[in-house]
């Protein structure tokens, strides 16, 4: 298991309603972490990945299970579904147009 980096953490928090937190995080700990084929296991390198399955979410518990589901399957197809796959800085972008209201 990886630990949600205090970013992540963060992004969750604005996207999840209190009381499906826990559950998220831990969804993305346990099903979005060192199981993923071909992904490194640190909870930077991982950033990426769960932060595209955070924004396909938009924070419903349902649409995370399905797409941490795409993730561990080719985690590349997250990234593209989530508009991160031609730039390793898209997801910055993201996480700091969020935190702005900006989108």
């Amino acid at each position: 298991m990886v630990e949600l980096s205090a970013t992540t953490g963060s992004v969750l928090e604005r996207l999840f309603s209190p009381e499906y937190r826990r559950e998220a995080a831990r969804l993305l700990e346990e099903e979005c972490g060192d199981n993923l084929p071909f992904c490194e296991n640190s909870a930077k390198a991982l950033e990426r990945v769960r932060f595209a399955v955070l924004k396909i979410s938009e924070g419903d518990l349902n649409r995370l299970r399905e797409a941490i589901k795409v993730a561990q399957q080719d985690w590349r197809d997250t990234l593209m579904g989530a508009g991160f796959g031609y730039s390793v800085t898209a997801h910055e972008q993201w996480e700091q147009e969020l935190n702005t209201g900006v989108r």
